[in-house]
Parts: C-alpha cells; structure tokens; sequence
C-alpha cells in the first residue's frame, strides 16, 4: 500500500501541491502563517521521498545473518531499530540528508515566490531575493545572493555533515578497519567537550526510556500483535478503497470537463518531458558513477571534493538557469537543450550522493581480498564495485528520476527580466497552469505526470529494487 503511495507523492511536483497548499491553509489561518507554512511544506515536499527511499532500500538489503540473529537475541522493536537497522542505515542516510538539504536549496525559490491565480505571494528570504534578483536580470544582486548560499553551505558542511560522517565511520560493516577514515575537525573539537557529554546524557536517558517503552509495549501486546496488525491492516484497506472510488467519481467528472485539445496537448508534453528525463537520467549516470566511485574509496579525495559537490547541488540552478537560457536561444535546440541542462542540474546529483554513499560502505576486508587476488581494475569493478554499488545505484536513479520530473516545472517554462519563454512539455503546462489559475488543467497534467512515473517504477525501478534484494546485498 505504501510504495505505489510514495511514487505518486514523488511524482507530484511541487508547484502541484501549491494551490492546495496555499488555499487550504488560508482558508483557516492567518494569510502570513499560511504562506509561511506552505513554503515550509513545498519544501519538505522535495526533500522527504530521498530519505524515504534510502530507508527502504537499506532495510532490504540488511544482510540475512544479521536479521537472523535479531531474532535469535529476540530484539523488540525499538532494539532492533537502534542496534541494526538505523547503525546499517546511517552512512547512506547522512549522505541522502546531504542530498535533501541540496534539494530543498534547489526548490528555494519557487518555495518563497509563487503566483496562485490572481495572488502574488512573497516570502522574505534568500529564495524570494534571488527570484525577484533573476526577475529583474540583476546579475551583480544575483552574484550577491549565491555567495551568500555558498558560505551557508560550506558552513553546514564545516559545521554538520563532516563531523556526522566521521562520527558515522563506526557503523560500516567490516572485519578490518579502512585505512583512511573521514575525518573533521569539528568532530574531534566536540569529542572532550562539556556540550557533547550534556547531549549524550540527554539522548542516552531519551534512548533508555524509549528501550523500556517498547520492551513493555512488546510484552503486553504479545499475544494479540498479529491479530491487531490484521485488523489495523483491513481497516486501513478499507478506507483507502472508499476513499479512492469516491476520489475517482469526484476526479473523473473534474476532468471529463476539460477539452479534448488540452488531453492533446497533455499528451505530447507527457512525450516530450519523458524524452527530456531519459537523456537527463543517461547523462548523470554516466558521469556520476566513476566520479561517485573515486569520492567514495578515498576519504581525502572526498574532503576536497565534497564542498564543492554540495556547493554545486545546493546552488538553486533556477537562478542562473535565464542567463543560460537567453545565450542558449540562438543555438540549433534552444530551450530544449536548456531543458535537459537543468533537469539535470536538478536529479544527477541524487545518483552521485547514493553512489558515493554506496562506496563508502563496501566493506575494507572485500576491497583487500581483490587486492590479494591481483584482480585488474576491470575484474574489480565487475566483480566488486557494480554489484556493492547496485542497491544504491537503483536508490538514485528512482529518486533522480523523480527529480528530473519536478525540475520539469522550472525547466520548461522560464521567467527573466519580464520575459517568459516555454517549450513543449508537460512541466511548462503545470506552471502554466499554476500561474493562470487553470486548476483543471493542473490536476489534469499532474494527473498524467503522475501515472506515467508510477508506471515507469513499476515496471522498471521496482523489479531493479527486487533484484538488488535478492542478489546484490551482503549475506
């Protein structure tokens, strides 16, 4: 019930969920707390499927012998979640929350700047000044703005995502340890400090509390467990079935009232934007997974190499993607071209993230054995690296394709210095449709957005997930 759920909520861009975002929260709160929220939830919108799917392919692929002996110790719950799946889980979701940091940087300004119909909505903030500084076609407050984003991220990365990553170095599944750690001075500066031993007193009571709630919960419920997961599991079947008979009808006379030259045009946008997302996806994995590979087997490389890889994804494409757009105009595909340029500024980086995610956690003891064996560079990586790489890779992909769908919205159809300028695509249709207030359009081209991603990770990335499962996972 929850994965075909998940792929349609990964497939809805976020300029889908702003009408109803927007009107459902003015209709009840203050318009400023509305449209703060709703920019907050546009935000998690592109952030919380990554994270959610990186989750889902770690518990998958968490080697046999470990689940075995969960069993075997008989674990509750919330043991079994703190001592096996989240430490498995750790590196892959740190460099996932990295991922997800960069793409909510990404969908900044459309976040903190949209039109609704009639209704201006603005947002003080960096995403709203670099909107309204590409607006204007100031590129001098334009540079401002993302030197600004440059230091916030490098400070994050200073500050948060390296010392997480040194700190998760003791959770990779290894007989010996690597040679060369992640490292970070931040980390060592907390390691003997009064600030780390307050904290770690405050989550080890959290953790014990927790330990003895769920070991309770575990005891009391022990007898009735499978029968309450069947009727919570039918109840919930139930519901959604009635909810989803009474949303076709009210769905099917919605969009039986659109005409048939817009289910035209739907079509071939739907076409379009597909052939945009398969060369966008084509082109990252291309480059992504030698360079994700190199990242991810030597730390020092990655020192380097990291800041500037968050740099990149962070810096919201959206802003310096008009100028690019108006040197591209006079090339042979124009906009088209600048299309797939930023869809793939906006889902390449998903694939090197999981990638570099991936190498990190193949274990030291593999990579010493094909070391002893004399296998050539060639053996290696047929023998050790693409099949280590595999389940993450599979990760990246669908959520990469994900986001070459939602950058579609901002890819297709531009606005720089009072110019707009489209292209064929289902993308450009949606933010059409936002801007002008045509809501059955919009629910009609997110619709068909929707349909053919989850179609798509039906019949390819689902059967990629089982086959990674099955056969590419530790034990």
């Amino acid at each position: 019930m929850l994965l075909p759920l998940l792929d349609v909520l990964q497939s809805v861009p976020i300029l889908s969920y702003l009408p109803v975002a927007v009107l459902g929260l003015t209709a009840f709160l203050p318009e400023r707390l509305a449209v703060e929220l709703a920019s907050i939830f546009l935000i998690f919108t592109s952030q919380a499927w990554n994270l959610t799917f990186a989750w889902y392919q770690s518990l998958i692929t968490i080697p046999g012998e470990l689940r075995e002996a969960s069993i075997i110790f008989r674990f509750h719950p919330y043991l079994r979640f703190r001592t096996l799946e989240l430490p498995f889980a750790a590196i892959h979701l740190i460099w996932n929350s990295m991922m997800s940091w960069a793409g909510g940087w990404f969908f900044l300004m459309a976040a903190e700047m949209f039109t609704v119909g009639a209704r201006d909505f603005r947002l003080p903030g960096l995403g709203s000044y670099l909107q309204e500084a590409a607006n204007r076609g100031d590129t001098r407050a334009l540079g401002w703005g993302l030197a600004t984003l440059v230091v916030l991220i490098v400070a994050l990365d200073q500050l948060v995502w390296r010392p997480l990553l040194a700190w998760a170095e003791r959770f990779k599944l290894e007989m010996v340890e690597s040679e060369i750690q992640a490292s970070s001075w931040f980390y060592e500066a907390l390691k003997g400090s009064r600030v780390r031993s307050s904290l770690w007193r405050s989550f080890a009571a959290l953790d014990q509390w927790l330990s003895m709630r769920s070991l309770r919960r575990s005891v009391t419920a022990k007898g009735k467990n499978r029968k309450l997961s069947h009727s919570m599991f039918y109840g919930l079947a139930v519901f959604f079935g009635v909810l989803l008979v009474f949303g076709a009808a009210w769905a099917g006379k919605f969009l039986f009232s659109l005409p048939g030259s817009y289910w035209l045009l739907i079509a071939e946008g739907a076409g379009a934007t597909a052939l945009r997302v398969a060369a966008a996806l084509v082109i990252s994995v291309l480059w992504t997974v030698p360079v994700g590979l190199l990242v991810g087997l030597n730390p020092r490389v990655a020192s380097w190499i990291q800041p500037a890889v968050q740099i990149a994804a962070s810096i919201p494409a959206t802003a310096l993607f008009p100028i690019l757009v108006l040197g591209l105009l006079h090339l042979p595909f124009g906009l088209n071209l600048g299309a797939v340029l930023l869809m793939l500024a906006g889902s390449q980086w998903y694939i090197l993230f999981n990638v570099i995610a991936g190498a990190r956690t193949i274990p030291q003891d593999l990579k010493n054995t094909a070391l002893l064996l004399g296998l050539s560079w060639k053996q290696r990586w047929r023998i050790l690296y693409l099949p280590a790489l595999f389940p993450y890779l599979v990760t990246g992909a669908i959520t990469a394709s994900g986001g070459a769908w939602n950058a579609s919205i901002v890819a297709e159809y531009v606005h720089f210095g009072g110019q707009r300028l489209g292209t064929v695509g289902l993308g450009a249709l949606i933010a059409q449709a936002t801007e002008r207030g045509h809501y059955v359009l919009l629910f009609a081209a997110t619709l068909t957005m929707s349909v053919v991603v989850v179609i798509l990770n039906r019949v390819l990335w689902r059967r990629l997930y089982r086959l990674s499962e099955a056969r590419y996972k530790l034990g």
